[in-house]
């Protein structure tokens, strides 16, 4: 049929996240895909006024870097974002496309795929090629029990990945690539973002959090979430919370979960948290899970690496005391 694609005619590995750290994690698997298949990585790079992250797309790993500066690309809205990437998907034909797992970015993958009739899987742990170059996905399913691994057989190959699920490539500062300006029209918008308002809960990216404290059931009242403020400022690291203090007792408006922040921190400590399947699988690749529970039998102590029996009111605040003693002694 005049006009179609062959699957051969498919060339290439491209990436994209609105989140420019999540887009250098993905160059590292992207370059890893690319050198294996014999082809180019690029990058995309779309936004207003975003001109000056492009060396550093290439610095990271990547031979080229297609960028859409546009006006129009300011907001995060699917309408115009989906343009671009459909109008530069038609026209160069990839043969895998990696998007950030984002909620910007897995809605943009799906309507991507399903412009291009082929497929998506989301939240991919990891991927690598069969023996013909296919694009193999493993993904967590079944609350953590289980991972499945898709071959796809329709391309271009789309794919989306959560944050910290690669390593970030070292960069290298005098590496050269290609960096390619798009011209594209834009139609006019059906919608209009007349105001954003940034809840309180999301302005910390639990995802990125290197150390996490998380507080479950166990913890009593909402105000004595200052004690695991005041743990995780001396770790340096932040506190979340499990999915039914939000949920049930509707404390929060987000947690760390399946089903919402899916973390990979150095250090991960539940205090409180019995540990129910969905919200392991959210923690699952933490390198460190440390249990404070006074029930010795709680899920989460059997997957945890170390495991503190007693009663939270009396652990924290004496680890507390205990940071501080030991701050202070390497101060001096």
């Amino acid at each position: 049929m005049e006009g179609e694609i062959r699957m051969s005619e498919f060339k290439g590995v491209w990436v994209f996240s609105e989140n420019h750290e999540l887009a250098l994690e993905l160059l590292s698997k992207g370059r890893e895909l690319a050198d294996k298949m014999q082809t180019q990585l690029t990058a995309l790079l779309l936004g207003s006024n975003v001109q000056n992250l492009a060396q550093t797309l290439v610095q990271h790993g990547a031979d080229k870097v297609v960028v859409v500066d546009k006006p129009q690309l300011k907001q995060y809205q699917a309408e115009p974002y989906l343009t671009a990437l459909t109008t530069l998907a038609k026209q160069h034909s990839p043969d895998i496309i990696l998007f950030g797992s984002t909620r910007f970015g897995k809605e943009l993958a799906a309507r991507l795929a399903t412009r291009l009739e082929t497929a998506c899987v989301p939240d991919c742990t990891k991927l690598s090629l069969d023996n013909q170059g296919n694009l193999m996905a493993e993904r967590i399913v079944y609350g953590g029990n289980a991972a499945a691994t898709i071959r796809f057989h329709m391309k271009p190959q789309i794919a989306t990945i959560p944050a910290r699920t690669f390593e970030k490539p070292v960069p290298i500062w005098d590496r050269t690539g290609q960096i390619e300006f798009a011209e594209m029209a834009f139609e006019e918008l059906k919608t209009e973002i007349v105001e954003i308002k940034q809840l309180e809960a999301s302005q910390v990216k639990i995802e990125e959090a290197r150390m996490v404290i998380c507080g479950g059931r166990g913890v009593e009242k909402k105000e004595d979430f200052k004690m695991l403020d005041e743990l995780a400022q001396l770790l340096g690291g932040q506190v979340g919370n499990t999915r039914p203090l939000a949920e049930d007792r509707k404390w929060f408006s987000e947690w760390v979960g399946l089903s919402g922040h899916k973390i990979k921190p150095t250090l991960y400590i539940g205090c409180g948290v019995s540990g129910v399947i969905q919200h392991v699988a959210g923690i699952r690749d933490s390198q460190i899970i440390v249990a404070i529970n006074k029930d010795a039998e709680a899920p989460l102590c059997e997957v945890a690496d170390y495991v503190i029996v007693g009663n939270l009111y009396d652990v924290i605040p004496a680890l507390i005391e205990a940071l501080k003693k030991e701050l202070k002694t390497s101060s001096s």
